[in-house]
């Protein structure tokens, strides 16, 4: 898999790196990195922040995406719930969140996408030792959607 993928998240879903939040070139498709998940047996999600440049859109874009549950309740508590208590998501080896086009969010709302990245750090962390990892990864740059 070494060969298909970056090194960094090549470790991730080998097994042979903890789970973190990692970058994405951005020559490379996000495709890519979701097809190397599927193929170690973890789940992955994509979520496109591209247009989004407050907390509301933000937490609709988040729910939609992550088809988070019904309890939900679109605040940084609730997200940060979710994310820690993932029995609504399958987990198979894992799962991987490739984040994109999130720098306009940042650049509208700092302070809100300061919260963003405490919230998926603390999650990474909080599954770091278990057997179903949560790996982020954030793509720097427009990266290609496709293959």
């Amino acid at each position: 898999m070494t060969g298909s993928v970056p090194r960094p998240l090549a470790a991730v879903l080998d097994g042979s790196t903890p789970p973190g939040v990692l970058p994405w070139p951005a020559e490379r498709s996000v495709a890519e990195a979701l097809a190397a998940a599927e193929d170690a047996g973890w789940t992955g999600t994509t979520l496109d922040l591209d247009g989004v440049a407050g907390k509301e859109a933000f937490m609709d874009r988040c729910a939609r995406a992550l088809r988070l549950p019904d309890w939900f309740g679109r605040n940084w508590d609730a997200l940060a719930d979710c994310l820690t208590d993932l029995s609504w998501c399958p987990a198979g080896r894992g799962r991987l969140l490739v984040v994109t086009g999130w720098q306009g969010y940042a650049a509208a709302a700092p302070e809100d996408w300061s919260v963003v990245e405490g919230i998926l750090a603390d999650a990474v962390g909080y599954w770091r030792d278990t057997a179903t990892g949560l790996a982020v990864i954030m793509v720097r740059c427009r990266a290609r959607q496709g293959a």
